[in-house]
């Protein structure tokens, strides 16, 4: 990967505008970082939207995540949501800000451009979600199914939302996300 940034320096670009080599590169990360658990499906849901890289010294990719859109029924709308896929640092990377100068650079995209920002968060990703002020979604998570609303309980305790141009989500009312192929969120 080749960039003027300084290593450690975020740098945020649309998917068209990656290489092959770095897109093939962002992959073996995340496959590293989640320990070959992460699918093709895994993979495709965090394309077409902004990703944020980090390179190291040696101009490998060190840290990544993206934000695409997704559509999620809340109350009587459909808003407009910056989805966050694909968070993952090099395990010799972590615990050096990393992750925090990815997800500044994805929460600034949500702010500027989405109605909220919304992530579903393993484990090990939740303190650092929640460390940067996104809240776990209190209330009911739902996906429009081929069949209709499909209720994912599973889901609910590990979305997090972050409030941006539409303001703070009442939980009293269900969130319904738009139907992917793979695992639902």
């Amino acid at each position: 990967m080749t960039t003027d940034a300084p290593a450690g320096t975020p740098r945020t670009a649309h998917t068209a505008d990656l290489t092959p080599a770095e897109l093939s590169a962002i992959r073996a990360l995340l496959d590293d970082a989640f320990d070959g658990d992460f699918s093709d499906e895994d993979f495709e849901h965090g394309l077409g939207g902004m990703h944020a890289l980090v390179q190291d010294d040696a101009g490998r990719i060190a840290a990544h995540g993206s934000v695409i859109m997704r559509r999620v029924r809340y109350r009587d709308r459909w808003l407009r949501v910056g989805y966050v896929e694909a968070v993952a640092v090099r395990a010799e990377a972590r615990r050096a800000g990393l992750g925090g100068r990815v997800m500044a650079e994805l929460e600034r995209v949500i702010d500027r451009a989405y109605d909220a920002g919304m992530l579903s968060a393993s484990d090990e990703g939740a303190a650092l979600y929640a460390a940067r002020g996104w809240e776990v979604w209190r209330g009911r998570v739902c996906a429009l199914g081929p069949k209709g609303v499909v209720h994912l309980p599973d889901e609910e305790g590990t979305t997090f939302i972050r409030p941006a141009l539409a303001g703070a989500l009442d939980p009293a009312y269900e969130l319904v996300f738009d139907w992917r192929d793979g695992d639902v969120l």
